[in-house]
C-alpha cells in the first residue's frame, strides 16, 4: 500500500530492470529515542521478509543518505530513484543533499505516498483552517482514494543478491537515549497495525463520533504508531472504514475529517510555513496577543524536570503526561489541555512550545510528525484560534481548565488509572 513503491516498480518492470529498496539508519533524529527506533526497525524487519518474498532486494544502509545512497546507486548501478515525501524540515533537507550528489544521469523522483491527496495537489499555499482546506480535499478524493495494485512478485533478479541484514548490530550504530523503553500495547509492523484496523471497525468504529472525546471509552482507532511509520497507510485504513459508512455514517465522517481533512491540514501547514515548530510559525494576531501578555504572572511555574515527571499540582495533567511517558500515546482530548497548560506554567510561549515538542517527540509514538506539531502549536499559539475573550497570560487564545474537563468526563476515573505509583 504504498504509491512510492509501486511507481518505482512500475519504472522498473517497464525497464526490464531489478528492484532495490533502501532504508537509510540514521543515528539520531530529533528527539526520538530507542522506543521509536523498535518500533521502526522491528516493521523493518517484517518489510525486508516480504520484499525477499517478491524477488526485491532490501538494503538497510548505516548513515544518512547523503553519504550512503550515492554511493550505492554507482555501486549498483541504479538507473532510477525514486522517495517518499516528508513536509517537515529534516527529511527534505536529505532529500536535497541526495539530489545534489547524484550522477546527473540518474533521474529522481518523489512521490507523496503518505498523505491522500498528495500535500502540493491538495493545496498550491498556506491553508488557514480545516474549513479552508476541507472541500478542497473532497474535491479531489474521488481521483486519489482508490484501491491499490499489487505490488507482483518482481521478474528481474538483482545480479548480486543484498547483504543479510543483522538487525541487532543495527542498534550500536545508533546515538539514542535507551532509558524511553518500548511499549506493551503497540505490536510494531503491518500485520499488528492491521489487526489493530480490524478491532477498531468492528469493536469501537461505532462509537467513534460519540465517544471518541471522552478519555475514559474506548473509541479511538488507536493506528497512529503504524501510521505514522508507514506500517499501515491512511488510505487502506479509510477505505477499509468507508465499507462501513451505511452502519455507521457519522463515525466513518468523523475519521474521515480527522484521519484525512485535518491530518492533511497539519501537512499542508508544515509544507508552507517554514517555522512549524516555533511561535514565528503562528499568525501575527496571535503573536501580538501573546507579546502583549508575556509579562503576566503565572499561577504556577514548572521547570521540564517536573513537568516530564508528572509532577504538578493538577491531577489530570499529570495523568495525561504519565499516560503519554507509560504507552506512548496520550488522548486526543486530552492533548489540546496538555499543551494549553504548558503555556499557563512557563516563563514564555517560546519555552512552553519549545517544552510541549520535547516531550511530544520524546515519548509519543507519532511524536516528530505534522500533526503533533501542529497540535502544539495550534493549542499554545492558536494558529486557527481567534475571538476568545482576553484573559491572563493566554491573552485572545482559547483557554481549557481543569473544571471544564470535568463537565465533560469523569476526570476522576481517568486520574486514578494514571496515579503515580509511588
Amino acid at each position: 500500500d504504498n504509491w512510492a513503491f509501486l511507481y518505482a516498480q512500475r519504472l522498473a518492470l517497464k525497464q526490464e530492470l531489478p528492484l532495490h529498496v533502501c532504508f537509510c539508519l540514521v543515528p539520531k533524529f530529533l528527539e526520538a529515542t530507542i522506543r521509536h527506533y523498535r518500533f521502526m526497525l522491528r516493521g523493518l524487519q517484517e518489510v525486508a521478509e516480504e520484499c525477499a518474498e517478491l524477488n526485491i532486494s532490501f538494503h538497510l544502509l548505516l548513515g544518512y543518505a547523503k553519504d550512503v545512497l550515492p554511493k550505492f546507486v554507482v555501486e549498483h548501478g541504479v538507473g532510477g530513484l525514486v522517495t517518499d515525501f516528508s513536509p517537515l524540515r529534516l527529511p527534505r533537507q536529505w532529500v536535497e543533499d541526495v539530489r545534489e550528489r547524484l550522477p546527473e544521469d540518474v533521474p529522481f523522483a518523489q512521490v507523496d505516498a503518505h498523505n491522500i491527496v498528495p500535500c502540493w495537489v491538495a493545496s498550491p499555499k498556506q491553508e488557514y483552517s480545516a474549513r479552508t482546506i476541507r472541500g478542497k480535499i473532497h474535491a479531489q478524493l474521488p481521483e486519489f482514494l482508490t484501491e491499490f495494485p499489487p505490488v507482483v512478485c518482481h521478474p528481474h533478479p538483482p545480479s548480486c543478491p543484498a547483504e543479510p541484514i543483522a538487525w541487532e548490530a543495527c542498534y550500536s550504530s545508533l546515538q539514542v537515549d535507551h532509558t524511553v523503553k518500548e511499549v506493551e500495547w503497540a505490536t510494531p509492523g503491518t500485520a499488528a497495525g492491521m489487526a489493530v484496523l480490524k478491532s477498531f471497525i468492528a469493536e469501537r468504529l461505532k462509537s467513534f463520533s460519540t465517544h471518541r472525546n471522552d478519555p475514559n471509552k474506548a473509541a479511538l482507532s488507536n493506528l497512529s504508531p503504524w501510521l505514522h511509520f508507514g506500517q499501515v497507510s491512511t488510505q487502506r485504513a479509510i477505505l477499509e472504514v468507508q465499507k462501513h459508512r451505511r452502519n455507521y455514517k457519522d463515525s466513518v465522517d468523523a475519521f474521515v475529517e480527522e484521519a484525512v481533512v485535518r491530518r492533511e491540514l497539519a501537512e499542508n501547514f508544515c509544507y508552507y510555513n517554514e517555522n512549524y515548530d516555533s511561535v514565528q510559525g503562528a499568525y501575527d494576531w496571535a503573536q501580538t496577543t501573546l507579546k502583549a501578555h508575556a509579562k503576566d504572572k503565572r499561577p504556577y511555574l514548572y521547570s521540564l524536570q517536573e513537568l516530564e515527571q508528572g509532577t504538578t499540582h493538577d491531577p489530570l495533567w499529570n495523568a495525561a503526561q504519565l499516560q503519554m511517558v507509560q504507552e506512548g500515546k496520550m488522548h486526543g482530548f486530552l492533548r489540546m489541555y496538555w499543551a494549553k497548560k504548558i503555556l499557563e506554567w512557563t516563563r514564555s510561549p517560546e519555552e512552553a512550545l519549545q517544552f510541549a515538542i520535547y516531550l511530544n517527540d520524546r515519548y509519543e509514538l507519532d511524536g516528530r510528525d505534522p500533526n503533533g506539531y501542529v497540535g502544539c502549536l495550534w493549542s499554545i499559539c492558536g494558529i486557527h484560534d481567534q475571538g476568545w475573550a482576553e484573559r491572563p497570560v493566554f491573552g485572545k487564545i482559547r483557554y481549557m481548565n481543569y473544571a471544564g474537563c470535568k463537565r465533560k468526563f469523569d476526570v476522576d476515573q481517568f486520574e486514578r488509572r494514571y496515579a503515580p505509583t509511588h
